[in-house]
């Protein structure tokens, strides 16, 4: 399987996938066309859209970051505070610099642990994680704190059923393709995700490119505190919860889980895709609990179809290995 074909095939199936299932429960369910049901979906889509760009970041220099899922908390509790409900327009552009901000602290944070403090990234995102959680209590040990409806309305102004924000996404998903594979820096990204030591010895900067895929991981996992803001309207503790689907939505995507491989666009995709799923189950009235089976199932598979020459080397190289040091052990002492 030649590696074009690899890299266009997440994005290929993921589009028969949501087109198979966008008419099946649009001939079902005539509900589903509606400008309501749609707009709901592709709203419901920003948070983890925006997370899972962010963790494709991660992904593409070979690390993970499960900060994402407390990160987004923090920044809709901090949104109670900063973009209260009947805040004038002028207090509400500081309140919304301010989660930024909770963002770019947060991605600095992980990436000095990383790089200067050597941490592996689960184990430095997971602390992140704890202390942001532990946050959000502190400052909110209930849902409480309504949020500004006007800045909800910004961000979900929408044109009949589509909103602008989502166009805005999907071009930025595109830029950010078109950055990975047609520009030196995104070639950079790649080879330190292939082989940092290699791309350390022809002359990369290494340790800048990872230091700014946790930075840009933080910062669009914040973005998407926004819109997970403006669905709950007020400042909860216990909202988030896209750590793994921000790492499914990224590896169903195409992005490779060893680095160096990875698609903003496909991110994007199974972002819609897992969405999607959640939205059509309520309509036939099914348990919910089946998205969470299938997206377990969908990561599964999409590792074997998408990784599987890899997976296969990899368990080749192991079972050589342990070949080897049979021979060796069962060779006399001389």
């Amino acid at each position: 399987m030649s590696l074009r074909f690899r890299g266009w095939m997440p994005l290929a199936l993921l589009s028969v996938l949501i087109v198979a299932i966008a008419v099946y429960a649009g001939a079902r369910e005539p509900a589903f066309y509606s400008d309501y049901n749609l707009r709901n979906l592709l709203l419901t889509t920003m948070p983890l859209a925006l997370v899972a760009l962010g963790q494709t970041n991660a992904l593409l220099v070979g690390g993970f970051d499960v900060s994402v899922a407390a990160l987004v908390t923090m920044c809709i509790v901090v949104a109670s505070f900063t973009m209260p409900a009947g805040a004038a327009w002028w207090v509400l552009i500081p309140g919304a610099l301010a989660l930024v901000g909770v963002g770019l602290a947060t991605g600095v944070f992980n990436a000095t642990l990383i790089r200067v403090l050597g941490l592996p990234s689960i184990i430095a995102t997971l602390g992140t994680l704890s202390i942001l959680q532990g946050g959000a209590l502190l400052l909110r040990d209930h849902p409480e704190g309504p949020i500004s409806g006007e800045a909800i309305d910004v961000l979900t102004w929408s044109v009949g059923f589509l909103p602008l924000a989502f166009v805005g996404v999907v071009l930025l998903a595109v830029a950010a393709d078109l950055w990975l594979y047609r520009s030196r820096r995104g070639l950079a990204v790649r080879a330190v995700g292939l082989d940092e030591t290699s791309a350390r010895r022809l002359g990369m900067s290494t340790g800048r490119v990872v230091f700014g895929a946790f930075v840009v991981c933080s910062l669009m996992a914040a973005l998407g505190g926004f819109y997970a803001a403006a669905q709950v309207q007020i400042g909860s503790p216990i909202v988030g919860g896209y750590a793994l689907e921000s790492i499914a939505a990224a590896v169903l995507g195409g992005a490779s889980l060893a680095g160096g491989r990875g698609s903003f666009v496909g991110a994007l995709l199974a972002a819609v895709f897992l969405s999607l799923i959640k939205n059509v189950l309520p309509l036939f009235q099914q348990p919910t609990e089946y998205a969470q089976i299938t997206i377990g199932a969908l990561i599964l598979l999409a590792l074997l179809l998408y990784q599987g020459p890899e997976l296969a080397r990899r368990f080749r190289s192991s079972w050589q290995g342990v070949g080897r040091l049979r021979t060796r052990g069962a060779t006399p002492a001389g």
